[in-house]
């Protein structure tokens, strides 16, 4: 398993929180740096996809599991 290099902890914000949380976790990263993103708001999952493909970084795993969300997200652009 990846070891994230930073956890966002996202839960309880409802859209655009989790989303405008994971950004600044972003500005404030390196290439090869992994984010995790724990979320429970329903949305952040289509966001989250949304933010990867505009941003071409790469998303390692994206689960739910009992109403919280999980994104693990590698920085590959800066």
């Amino acid at each position: 398993m990846t070891q994230p290099s930073r956890i966002v902890d996202a839960r309880g914000l409802s859209c655009p929180g989790p989303i405008t949380e994971l950004v600044k976790a972003y500005r404030n990263s390196r290439v090869g740096d992994v984010i995790e993103v724990l979320a429970t708001d329903e949305g952040f999952k289509q966001d989250v996809q949304a933010w990867i493909r505009k941003t071409g970084n790469e998303l390692l795993e994206l689960k739910e599991d009992g109403g919280e969300i999980r994104a693990l997200i590698r920085i590959t652009k800066r």
